[in-house]
């Protein structure tokens, strides 16, 4: 069996004893999807806003890889769920995370876990392939977040409203994510 592609996380304070630097890092995760949740622009014909989580999901399962990526998404989810207001535009609490939004934010954890098994496998680190763990991410986020959705306001309402808007942003955040991991294995040699 091959050994797992290193993720972009080894090259990060490679000085730091694992637990320290998993730690470190998860939290850091955590902290950048929080914060480009604050980028919030509300569709008045949507309950699901444009924010830049999705583009922070996509980045952090693929620095961070596979476990250190669920770990970062899953403490976004507790911090959110807790009281903290890390959600979209500030948003939090169990009410808010289980509403009708609540299948993207349970949808980022898995995102987060598929996009950093296909980083650890180094589908991430060429440009001609970078694509195919964003798109997968961002797959996984669209079945569960709309799948959720449907249950509010059905199947038809869910496609309309909780995915149609988002692809071409959707679009835009993936080439922005492909083009930024393998240009980021530069910026951190050996």
């Amino acid at each position: 069996m091959n050994a797992l592609a290193p993720t972009l996380s080894a090259r990060i304070l490679p000085s730091l004893s694992p637990k320290w630097r998993d730690l470190f890092l998860v939290s850091a995760g955590a902290a950048l999807v929080a914060l480009l949740a604050q980028v919030k622009i509300p569709l008045p014909f949507s309950p699901v806003p444009l924010t830049g989580q999705t583009f922070a999901v996509l980045l952090v399962g693929a620095a961070l890889g596979s476990r250190r990526g669920a770990s970062a998404l899953t403490l976004y989810a507790l911090l959110g769920v807790a009281g903290l207001p890390v959600f979209a535009g500030g948003a939090f609490g169990a009410a808010y995370a289980f509403g009708a939004t609540g299948g993207y934010l349970l949808g980022f954890i898995p995102a987060a876990f598929l996009t950093g098994w296909l980083a650890e496998r180094g589908w991430e680190r060429r440009l001609p392939v970078s694509l195919l763990p964003f798109l997968a991410g961002t797959l996984v986020i669209y079945v569960l977040g709309a799948g959720w959705l449907a249950f509010f306001l059905g199947w038809q309402k869910a496609f309309s409203l909780g995915i149609l808007p988002f692809l071409a942003g959707d679009a835009l955040k993936l080439i922005l994510a492909s083009l930024t991991l393998p240009a980021a294995w530069k910026l951190f040699p050996r």
